[in-house]
């Protein structure tokens, strides 16, 4: 037992000292619109798309890199394991998950589908990904095309990309591999591409981020999410300027205590925020014994009911958007 102690603190001690300390986010005058937009790869596509319907109302778009179909994994770490990963020869149960949806509309626990249809929606599956094969991709694909109106949902499907988020540079990993910290150079430029499809015309993004990242507190979460989140906030954002908000959720594998700051810098949206005038608000998920790397709760690690407007994940980030619409 003192052994595991000492492990556990020693762990601790590490995560703590590789996390990135920046200045919090209180001091910021941030007047941020209403209206939403998410983002998100892997279990943060899985997330996004959770946001994304139970939120309807305020988000009005999802881009989704190398994810699957709402309640895909129908409460089942099995399901997730095979079907919602591509691993057995079958696609995900839309039937059934219709069904499922259907019912939590009906019980006032999801927003009328109806409000999905003029958001705008974009996803992207690199056909070399073995981790979420391109199957699974297409399923998410059939699913939001009963939703959305077909002019407002494109699908990238023809890229040779391995599972990670692709970008235009030159610092991150071989766009073939999958490997930490799952952002690839691949002359691509995601984070261009899905900002011009979910928000129109964009200004092009500046060479090199000059906002700043803040700190948000996560620990009235508990252990739904880890303790410190984070947003990047351009300084014309800073300064009380009219912003939009962008949410931006990790895969596995991505959050602080695993790969550093690489998620919050090195996707290319940063760069973006500055020259369009968005904060991108990273939330982040803590690792535990029952999720050990990290992911976001798409199959049901934090109980039952994850895909709901009262999902507690859900509702631990939909407070952090709050906390950041009450900086005015």
């Amino acid at each position: 037992m003192l052994k595991t102690t000492q492990l556990n603190s020693k762990l601790l001690a590490l995560a703590l000292a590789i996390a990135p300390v920046y200045a919090a986010v209180t001091d910021s005058k941030l007047q941020l619109a209403d209206e939403i937009t998410v983002s998100g790869l892997s279990s943060g596509a899985y997330m996004a798309v959770q946001f994304h319907v139970a939120f309807s109302t305020q988000v009005k778009g999802a881009a989704l890199i190398a994810g699957g179909p709402l309640y895909c994994a129908q409460n089942s770490l099995a399901t997730a394991l095979t079907h919602c990963l591509g691993k057995e020869n079958a696609n995900p149960d839309l039937n059934s998950i219709n069904t499922y949806v259907n019912e939590l509309v009906q019980a006032q626990r999801l927003p009328d589908l109806a409000q999905l249809h003029d958001d705008k929606v974009w996803i992207l599956h690199g056909h070399a990904d073995t981790t979420v094969k391109p199957e699974v991709g297409k399923a998410l694909v059939s699913q939001y095309q009963q939703w959305v109106k077909p002019a407002n949902l494109k699908f990238v499907a023809d890229k040779p990309f391995a599972h990670h988020f692709p970008t235009d540079n030159n610092t991150g990993t071989a766009c073939d591999v999958s490997e930490p910290p799952f952002i690839a150079s691949c002359n691509y430029d995601a984070a261009g591409e899905l900002l011009q499809h979910l928000l129109g015309p964009i200004a092009p993004k500046v060479d090199s981020s000059t906002g700043n990242i803040r700190q948000l507190t996560q620990s009235q979460a508990g252990s739904l999410l880890a303790k410190t989140g984070f947003a990047y906030v351009p300084k014309r954002c800073e300064a009380g300027e009219p912003c939009r908000l962008h949410i931006s959720f990790h895969g596995c594998k991505q959050h602080v205590a695993a790969v550093d700051d690489a998620y919050l810098t090195q996707t290319g949206l940063n760069e973006y925020a500055d020259s369009n005038d968005l904060v991108i608000l990273y939330p982040q998920a803590a690792a535990s014994a029952f999720n050990p790397h990290g992911c976001w709760d798409w199959w049901g690690y934090t109980g039952d009911d994850y895909i709901s407007k009262q999902a507690p994940q859900l509702q631990a980030v939909m407070l952090l958007v709050e906390q950041l619409m009450a900086k005015h």
